[in-house]
């Protein structure tokens, strides 16, 4: 707000503002604290909001510092929606307020979409503004990689759509489009941006080049895609549960303890030099492990040969108990 703003960051803003098809795009030094913003931006005591149950934890930060009402959906369910938004609706009237909805393009975790279309397909029905979190979908989902609106063909029905440069462009901060007022309104009401530096001019600088790559090479998402379906279809030949991921993001559920899941990442990493996130209780039921696999463009075929037939010798290592240790490692009751 009252120094560090340059050339190249507006540039930045509306380069990404185009690519998303929105008017206009505001810059955010980090994701997590970005969105917690907005949120508390948009959001005055009479407003409703409606959200999704399996959000990410920083929108359930942004939406507990809501003092209004807020109703939750179950997760990609449509009925479970509209059923919250009839309550919504009457909260709203009775406080004069309006209607937020906030879920994701793609959940982060299980690699799921979010029902975009379907919710959607009902903002004249209830009359509410969207806000999506696109952090996984920006630059691997839609023609032109515009994100999972544009894959469902709903991105001109997105109100508002956020991003982080943190997933497809492998860097630091994040960004908001929509309306050039609504824009206009967060550039002087998200403390987390009023109160902070900017974004930091080699980052920006970066990022513009990143975005550059998005747009020129298309082959570049194209051979991700090729990566994907050649590691999940590996993965599920070998009988490993991928759930519902319809993206990018490939969870791999096995069953076993924290204490267990802890051994076979290390393994992993240390016997196979694999990497992967490890996703455990109380993010997932108790008993059960989420090994999350993110492919790039720049992994080979061989690559994905070594992964699939390293996950096939660590399952059996799991079933046949290599990976017990002590229970000090595991969740107390």
């Amino acid at each position: 707000m009252m120094s560090g703003e340059s050339k190249y960051h507006e540039q930045l803003e509306h380069e990404l503002a185009a690519f998303v098809q929105k008017e206009d795009a505001m810059l955010l030094n980090y994701g997590y604290q970005g969105i917690i913003s907005i949120i508390d931006a948009l959001l005055s005591r009479r407003d409703v909001v409606v959200y999704d149950k399996d959000n990410h934890a920083c929108i359930y930060d942004g939406i507990r510092m809501h003092i209004g009402e807020r109703f939750a959906f179950e997760h990609n369910d449509i009925d479970s929606f509209e059923k919250q938004m009839k309550k919504a609706i009457v909260a709203a009237e009775a406080s004069g307020g309006g209607i937020l909805v906030v879920t994701e393009g793609v959940f982060g975790m299980r690699g799921e979409q979010g029902i975009l279309k379907e919710i959607t397909d009902l903002k004249e029905k209830y009359n509410f503004r969207l806000l999506v979190d696109d952090a996984h979908g920006f630059g691997t989902l839609g023609e032109t990689g515009a994100g999972a609106g544009e894959e469902q063909g709903v991105q001109d029905k997105i109100d508002l759509y956020f991003s982080t440069f943190a997933k497809s462009m492998a860097s630091i901060g994040a960004f908001v489009a929509g309306n050039k007022a609504v824009l206009n309104y967060l550039r002087y009401n998200t403390r987390s941006q009023i109160f902070a530096k900017s974004l930091p001019m080699p980052l920006v600088i970066g990022n513009l080049k990143r975005l550059e790559l998005l747009r020129k090479y298309p082959e570049l998402k194209a051979k991700l895609w090729e990566n994907v379906t050649k590691l999940q279809n590996g993965l599920r030949t070998k009988g490993f549960d991928l759930g519902h991921s319809n993206t990018c993001v490939t969870p791999v559920m096995m069953k076993g303890n924290v204490g267990e899941a802890t051994a076979l990442v290390y393994d992993l990493r240390e016997n196979y030099d694999i990497f992967c996130s490890i996703v455990i209780y109380p993010v997932i039921p108790k008993g059960m492990m989420l090994l999350r696999l993110i492919p790039t463009a720049v992994h080979t075929d061989e690559d994905i040969e070594v992964t699939v037939n390293a996950f096939g010798e660590v399952a059996e290592k799991l079933k046949s108990g290599a990976y017990q240790i002590e229970a000090a490692f595991d969740v107390a009751p």
